[in-house]
C-alpha cells in the first residue's frame, strides 16, 4: 500500500492512505485553506465522531450534528458549516451510486475519460480538482486506466510539481507551493494588464443659469384686475307740483 504524505501528520497521512473516503473528504476540504489543514481534517473528523468514517452513516447524520463536529474548535475548515454540508452531499452520492464504497468511483472506471467523469460529478470537485485527483490516483496509488494521463493534463504529466498529485515529501511540497505562488503572481499581473485604466470624465457641465434676483419690495408682475366703475341708475325725478296760487 502506497503511503501518502499530504498533511504533515503521520497519523492523518496513514488514514488518507488506507481509507478512500478519508482521501475524498480531504480533497473536498482542500479549498481556501492550507493543504496540510485540509488533509488533516479527515483524521480529526474521525476522532470527533468516535468511529471510522462511513459514507452511509455520514449521509444519514443530522446535518446540525455534523456541522457541529466540523465547527468545534479548532474548526476543520475556514467555512465549517458549508464544508460539512458538502461532505454530507458527497457521502449521499457515494451511497446512491457506489453502495457507500468510496473507491468504487475509480475501481470500476474502464478508462481515463470515464474516471474523470465519475470524479467530476462528485460534490466539491470542479474540472481542475477532478483532473488533480485523477493525477493523484495515477501517480501515487497506481490507478491507471487507459488514457488517465491525457485527461488529467497538465497534472498527470511526468516530472511536474504543480499539485497535490506531486507531493511525496517536504521538498516536493515546497516546490509545489513555489509553483502555486508563481502562478498566482502571473495571474495577478495578467489581470492588472487587462483591467481598463480609470479615466476622469472630461465632460463639462453647462453653467446653471440663475433666475434674476427679485428686488426688495417688488410686487409680482400680475395683471391687476381693473374694476369698472359702477353706475347707479337714476331713480324717477320727483317734481313738486304745488299750486302756487289758489
Amino acid at each position: 500500500m502506497a503511503t501518502l504524505r499530504l498533511s504533515g501528520n503521520p497519523e492523518a497521512d496513514a488514514l488518507l492512505s488506507k481509507d478512500p473516503l478519508a482521501l475524498l473528504i480531504g480533497m473536498v476540504l482542500d479549498q481556501q485553506v492550507p493543504l496540510e489543514w485540509a488533509f488533516a481534517g479527515p483524521a480529526e473528523l474521525r476522532r470527533r465522531l468516535g468511529r471510522d468514517l462511513d459514507a452511509k452513516e455520514i449521509a444519514a447524520m443530522d446535518p446540525e450534528a455534523l456541522a457541529a463536529a466540523f465547527s468545534a474548535r479548532p474548526a476543520l475548515h475556514r467555512y465549517p458549516g458549508s464544508m460539512a454540508g458538502r461532505v454530507q452531499e458527497l457521502s449521499r452520492l457515494l451511497v446512491e451510486n457506489y453502495g457507500g464504497k468510496a473507491d468504487g468511483v475509480w475501481k470500476e472506471a474502464a478508462s481515463g475519460t470515464e474516471l474523470l467523469s465519475r470524479v467530476r460529478e462528485l460534490p466539491g470537485f470542479g474540472e481542475q480538482k477532478a483532473k488533480i485527483f485523477v493525477a493523484l490516483l495515477g501517480k501515487q496509488l497506481a490507478v491507471r486506466p487507459a488514457g488517465w494521463q491525457e485527461v488529467s493534463v497538465p497534472y498527470g504529466d511526468t516530472g511536474t510539481h504543480c499539485s497535490v498529485a506531486d507531493i511525496t515529501d517536504q521538498a516536493s511540497l515546497d516546490r509545489v507551493r513555489a509553483f502555486k505562488q508563481e502562478m498566482k503572481a502571473k495571474n495577478k499581473a495578467a489581470a492588472a494588464k487587462k483591467s481598463p485604466t480609470a479615466t476622469k470624465s472630461t465632460a463639462t457641465k453647462a453653467p446653471a443659469t440663475k433666475a434674476p434676483a427679485k428686488k426688495a419690495g417688488a410686487i409680482p408682475a400680475k395683471k391687476a384686475a381693473v374694476k369698472k366703475p359702477t353706475t347707479k341708475k337714476a331713480g324717477p325725478k320727483k317734481v313738486a307740483a304745488r299750486s302756487a296760487a289758489r
